[in-house]
Order: structure tokens, then C-alpha cells, then sequence
């Protein structure tokens, strides 16, 4: 479990880095940035596949797109809602929006409960019920002080739990489906780079970029790799507690990279910290009711 434990939190501590990494890839934008990660992570994804054993699942789903042909558009649909977020993960830090993306992964485990409510008819515990009161104080607190929520934290916090409700309700909530995702977002990708003012010449703009580029590829592969491996070592319980690392390491990040915290704004984070506190103290109850049983 120790091991599980050093791949998840390096797996938050690698997201971190490659969000501060963007601001090194100028004159990169969010959208060049994007499309060279997927042409980068699609490739080492697949050999991971191959080597661990999951790429026996891509055949599965091409089987059932054969049968089932409205299940392509399914999953063109799941692919562009994941692209979306993968896109506005790199593009954020550059446009000023990493406090208001960070906010969003904050709020991500409370929408995903309130989705299990909504969604499954999942009962809330009186925990989850007070988590939901205090973040719901936070986001009146925001529409007090600028009169909305930023739409990077509403595509964040929203947006996952709508993809992985479609991705339960297709079927391919497993690495075979994540591989599709990825994978029909190279054309956007490959587009995006070749589009982009310099094209994939752009590294002969500055040469840096020939290692800086590769850089990202790695950082990205290695981040993933570490997360999909401590998925499978961890209890899941566990496993979404120390979801929670990465967001608070999104925040380091953001104000590392200029941004601050308005005094008006702190009553917006500190109920919904203060809620993902509340969700922390409730797994960890949890499982120390497991480890009972």
C-alpha cells in the first residue's frame, strides 16, 4: 500500500509541475501546448498498454463500435468533453485562470457526490450533506462579490462529472476507453500545432523548445502512469483522499505563477476547503471501519 501511496502523490505532485511547466513553453499557447501533450502521450500510453496488458480492451471496443455504430458517436462525444478539460488544464496558467481551475478541482469531489445523488439515487451521509452546505456558502460568497462563477471553475467542477457518467453509461470507464478519448483528439491536436503561428516549426524559433517539448511529453506519461498505477494498488477509498493533494499543490502553483487571493474572495475558499475537509474526515472514517470489519 506504501507503494500506492508514493505513486499517487506523485502522480498530484507531476500534475503540479507540468501546470507550472506551460509558462516555460513560450511562445507556446494553451492550444499548441495541448495538441504537442496529446501527440506526445498517445504513443508512450499505447506501449504502457501493450506492456501491462490492458490494449487487449481496444479491441473489445472496436468489436462493439462494429455492432453498435451509434457507440463511435458516443464516444467522439466523451472525447470532447475530456479534450476540453485536458485543454483548459494547460491553457489556465497562462490566461490568468489557475486560481479559478484550481477552485474547480476543489468543488470536482462535492459535484461528484452531488452527481451520485442525482444521477444513481446515492444517499448523502450528514458529512457529505454539510460538505455541500459549506461549499454551496463559498460559491453564494462568489456570486456576492463578482456577481458569478468563473466559467473555468464551473467546466471544471461540472464538466467531469458529466464525462464520467458517459463513459459509465457507454461502458468503457476502463484504460481501453480512456485510449479512445486520447486518441481521437490527435487530428484537434495535430491541428492545433500545425495551425499554430510558427507551426511545428516553431522549435527553430527557439531552440529550447527541442528539449523543453520532449520535456512535457515525459512529464505528462510519467504523471499518468503514476496515477492509472496507484488506482489499481489502492483501496479506493484511499485513493480518492489523496485525490485531494493535487488541488491544494494547483493553488501553490497559481500563486507561484503571480496570481492572489482578493480579501473578498477568501470567504469563497475557505467554505469550500473547509467542505473538502469535511469529505477528507469522512473517508478516513471509513476506513477505519474497513480495517475493523
Amino acid at each position: 500500500m506504501s507503494r500506492g501511496i508514493v505513486l499517487s502523490v506523485s502522480a498530484s505532485c507531476l500534475f503540479a509541475v507540468m501546470y507550472f511547466y506551460t509558462s516555460l513553453l513560450s511562445p507556446l499557447n494553451g492550444e499548441d501546448i495541448f495538441g504537442w501533450r496529446m501527440l506526445l502521450t498517445v504513443p508512450c500510453m499505447t506501449v504502457f498498454m501493450l506492456i501491462s496488458g490492458d490494449w487487449k480492451r481496444v479491441p473489445t471496443i472496436i468489436a462493439r463500435i462494429i455492432k453498435e455504430p451509434l457507440l463511435l458517436l458516443k464516444l467522439i462525444a466523451s472525447s470532447a468533453m475530456l479534450g476540453v478539460q485536458l485543454w483548459i488544464f494547460l491553457w489556465a496558467p497562462l490566461n490568468g485562470h489557475s486560481l479559478n481551475v484550481s477552485l474547480g478541482y476543489f468543488l470536482l469531489p462535492l459535484t461528484m457526490v452531488l452527481t451520485g445523488r442525482i444521477v444513481y439515487g446515492e444517499k448523502l451521509s450528514r458529512l457529505q450533506v454539510l460538505a455541500a452546505l459549506l461549499a454551496l456558502g463559498g460559491v453564494l460568497n462568489e456570486l456576492y462579490q463578482v456577481g458569478r462563477v468563473s466559467w473555468t471553475t464551473l467546466v471544471v467542477a461540472a464538466g467531469y462529472p458529466v464525462y464520467f457518467v458517459l463513459r459509465r453509461r457507454t461502458g468503457t470507464d476502463n484504460l481501453g476507453g480512456l485510449w479512445f478519448d486520447m486518441t481521437l483528439l490527435l487530428p484537434v491536436a495535430w491541428w492545433f500545432v500545425h495551425s499554430g503561428e510558427q507551426g511545428f516549426a516553431v522549435v527553430d524559433q527557439r531552440p529550447a523548445l527541442y528539449a523543453l517539448i520532449p520535456g512535457l511529453g515525459l512529464i505528462s506519461t510519467a504523471a499518468l502512469i503514476c496515477y492509472l498505477l496507484a488506482s489499481r494498488m489502492l483501496p479506493f477509498g484511499l485513493f480518492g483522499l489523496l485525490g485531494y493533494v493535487e488541488p491544494v499543490l494547483l493553488v501553490f502553483v497559481a500563486l507561484l505563477l503571480g496570481e492572489s487571493i482578493a480579501p473578498g474572495e477568501w470567504l469563497t475558499y475557505i467554505p469550500i476547503w473547509l467542505a473538502v475537509l469535511v469529505l477528507v474526515l469522512e473517508g478516513v472514517k471509513r476506513l477505519l471501519r474497513q480495517r475493523r470489519a
